[in-house]
């Protein structure tokens, strides 16, 4: 079994969602959302440093796969998304776990079938294709998206995981 840890960065709120990936199939293990309340940026970044932390040593997962900065027209936005990012990196590359990044369009195209899915699409098949029973809150499911996205398409852990059978 591989454990995969997906986020989904921001600077108030940061999305991780938990999946476990065993013989061709995910599973759900966790989601959520780590609000970032302080007015104080710095403050916000130790935040989801530490919850970050916390996440990686309750689900020990062997694996990271974070979305990849999306620049629309907020230049301001972007930067500050690019830290929440960069803190929750840094928080896995400390803990020595291999970290995967994957584009908004290669994770809407893997898990919903087209890179210009919606967010409501988008959350409808994440519960959809791990079998929950309420349609998940959208930055975890935008997560949970970015986990499955990195099962759907890392090869490695395919044929790593098809060894374990």
């Amino acid at each position: 079994m591989v454990m995969i840890l997906g986020i989904d960065p921001g600077s108030r709120v940061t999305g991780f969602g938990a999946i476990s990936y065993l013989r061709g199939k995910a599973y759900y293990v966790a989601s959520g959302c780590i609000r970032t309340d302080s007015a104080n940026f710095s403050q916000r970044l130790c935040s989801i440093y530490q919850a970050v932390s916390q996440l990686i040593d309750l689900h020990q997962p062997q694996e990271v796969a974070v979305e990849q900065v999306f620049v629309a027209k907020n230049p301001d936005s972007a930067l500050k998304l690019g830290h929440a990012r960069g803190v929750a990196m840094v928080t896995a590359a400390n803990r020595e776990l291999p970290i995967f990044e994957y584009s908004a369009r290669q994770i809407k195209k893997s898990v919903v079938g087209t890179g210009s899915a919606d967010k409501q699409q988008v959350q409808h098949m994440v519960a959809a294709l791990l079998k929950l029973n309420a349609t998940p809150q959208q930055d975890a499911a935008d997560a949970l998206a970015v986990a499955l996205c990195h099962v759907y398409t890392n090869r490695a852990l395919k044929n790593r995981t098809l060894q374990i059978k």
